[in-house]
């Protein structure tokens, strides 16, 4: 589908979804009055069936059936359907159109300054430090304030990706890195650490850096293994550099509007299964992310570039991350999460 083509579906979509809402609204509740009228849920997806935020959606969907046990619909628009992660979580957070969907902490930085520390460069030591943090919910006074200030909560959180560069030529160490135009996300957190180690960072849509790196406009972009498959990032940058920068955290999303408008038991089957499926997805993408790898470095898409350099720029991104965190009233959060051993 081209991208007119999909633009026009989308429209469709989302003037099916809005009038559906607008129906029930009428009704005065925005839900079903009706005790046979199953609720339904709409869900958004980046990614087809593959990716392993879709399968977490997915389980997510399976969850809530299991521990409501009452009629309830679930759709699940994929492949972008409704837009990309931003979008999704600007219709949540007005209430129309998405119910849940993963996002991208970066995309919620209009509504919440501290959202994007949620996976910060360079706030994780390895895997194991990254689940505890998750396990000992240290993040939780940055989602009360999500939930406040966006009226969106976290329910659950993917993520495990471990990310690297990808780059269209070789990049094995700092001198090499150096002034390296690369893609980062749109929070200004992921401009000021990239700037901090040397690089010469921009802010482009996900779904424009294949072109902007065939173009020439960039050389290199940032992701984990999952996102460089589907997006075929590796065709027009086939070396992946290993600087393995940060770890990602991809929480599941949930419209706060639409929840209030839910019954008890299923507001409480929402949260229930939102963990779950968090951790359900984090198993997948933290074990899927090697296999991915080896099997595109096996098809010769992709050549991994070990890099040497790790240590010094942390060293460099440091004391931005630590100014960072004592600007947005996250100075407590990141002392937690250095000392969890």
């Amino acid at each position: 589908m081209d991208h007119t083509a999909r633009k026009m579906r989308r429209r469709d979509v989302l003037k099916g979804v809005g009038a559906g809402a607008a129906a029930l609204a009428v009704a005065g509740i925005g839900r079903p009055v009706s005790a046979q009228a199953a609720i339904t849920l709409h869900g958004a997806s980046q990614f087809s069936d593959a990716h392993a935020f879709t399968k977490a959606m997915q389980k997510f969907e399976e969850l809530v059936k299991k521990y409501y046990g009452k009629p309830v619909n679930f759709v699940l628009h994929k492949n972008s359907e409704l837009g990309l992660e931003k979008d999704y979580f600007a219709y949540m957070n007005q209430g129309k159109a998405v119910d849940y969907a993963i996002v991208s902490p970066a995309h919620m930085s209009t509504f919440s300054r501290a959202a994007p520390f949620i996976d910060a460069p360079f706030l994780f030591r390895d895997l194991d430090h990254w689940n505890k943090v998750l396990d000992q919910d240290v993040l939780k006074p940055i989602a009360d304030e999500i939930a406040q200030k966006a009226d969106v909560m976290l329910i659950g959180y993917a993520g495990g990706g471990t990310r690297n560069i990808f780059v269209n030529k070789p990049v094995r160490n700092m001198a090499e890195l150096k002034g390296l135009k690369v893609r980062v996300q749109g929070a200004p957190i992921w401009s000021s650490t990239f700037r901090a180690a040397t690089m010469a960072p921009t802010v482009i849509a996900y779904n424009e850096v294949y072109n902007a790196i065939q173009n020439g406009v960039i050389a290199a972009g940032e992701n984990e293994a999952a996102g460089v498959e589907q997006m075929k990032f590796y065709e027009v940058a086939p070396n992946l550099s290993m600087t393995q920068h940060a770890i990602t955290i991809r929480p599941l999303c949930f419209s706060g509007k639409t929840f209030k408008s839910l019954p008890k038991d299923l507001q409480d089957a929402i949260l229930k299964a939102g963990k779950e499926a968090g951790k359900y997805g984090r198993e997948i993408e933290s074990s899927e992310d090697e296999q991915k790898l080896v099997a595109l470095e096996k098809a010769g898409r992709l050549k991994r570039i070990p890099f040497d350099g790790r240590d010094q720029m942390k060293k460099l991104v440091d004391p931005v991350i630590q100014a960072y965190a004592k600007d947005i009233g996250a100075a407590d959060i990141l002392a937690k999460i250095n000392a969890i051993k």
